[in-house]
């Protein structure tokens, strides 16, 4: 994919995220074929979206959010500032496609992990993480069939990004706790809706975020002091539609709530 092409598919999907339209998929002459691609157009319509990149998603990090939109494995997109906010957030659905919620914890980077040749261990990023949040992705996609344009377009489009609500900052104990047999149990309107592990994000949150810190070394990007990651779902994604109200509960991690209109 050259720049011109690059360029196109971006501003084919900022215009359907203006219109409020769903695209079948991206015009074939500047489709991304490959991984490389998705980032490249990402990185184009972050830049022309005008806001400060935020952090950081990983989407897919489980079997069930894998399922969910149709892909193998783990993708990354940039978190834009204005659409990270705090507990207690009010989500118009209006057309949202995707009308799920999904439980996730989310680390705040303390320092830089510049780019290098040899990857980082999960060692090595975690004494990099400041802060730990618990937090709730509204997700949502510019595609018509979100499971079925494959990883690449995916990624062009903000791996299914749209809102972050995120709890304050765990205890400063909070890296004394088994994170991958942590339960998470999440509430519909009062009745549970799901319930999870750290488990179901790669295994575990921590080698999540040190795969994206290895991921965006091999595309020329790297974590900052002060990006906020959200690792993936770690319980499977939750319907939900106008009306309903969740209240996610990380136990002595925090709680989210987010409701929707």
């Amino acid at each position: 994919m050259n720049p011109v092409q690059a360029e196109k598919a971006a501003d084919a999907l900022i215009s359907a995220a203006r219109a409020g339209k769903r695209l079948d998929g991206l015009p074939a002459e500047c489709r991304p074929e490959s991984l490389a691609d998705g980032y490249a157009v990402q990185a184009i319509v972050a830049r022309k979206s005008g806001r400060r990149i935020a952090g950081w998603k990983i989407a897919a990090t489980s079997v069930a959010g894998q399922r969910h939109i149709g892909v193998d494995g783990p993708i990354a997109a940039r978190l834009l500032s204005e659409h990270v906010v705090g507990s207690g957030l009010g989500y118009a659905m209006g057309n949202n496609a995707m009308r799920c919620a999904e439980a996730e914890f989310a680390f705040r980077m303390a320092q830089d992990l510049a780019p290098r040749k040899t990857p980082y261990t999960v060692d090595e990023v975690m004494a990099a993480v400041g802060h730990l949040h618990p937090a709730v992705e509204i997700p949502d996609s510019r595609y018509a069939d979100f499971a079925k344009v494959g990883a690449a377009q995916l990624i062009a489009d903000a791996a299914c990004g749209l809102w972050l609500a995120t709890g304050p900052a765990a205890a400063d104990d909070w890296r004394k706790l088994d994170l991958v047999s942590h339960e998470v149990v999440a509430y519909r309107n009062g009745a549970e809706a799901g319930r999870g592990t750290g488990r179901n994000v790669l295994g575990d949150p921590r080698v999540a975020l040190a795969w994206l810190a290895n991921e965006l070394n091999a595309q020329g990007e790297q974590l900052r002091s002060g990006d906020l990651v959200t690792t993936g779902a770690c319980v499977p994604p939750m319907d939900v539609n106008a009306g309903d109200a969740m209240h996610v509960d990380f136990g002595v991690l925090g709680v989210v709530d987010v409701h929707f209109y």
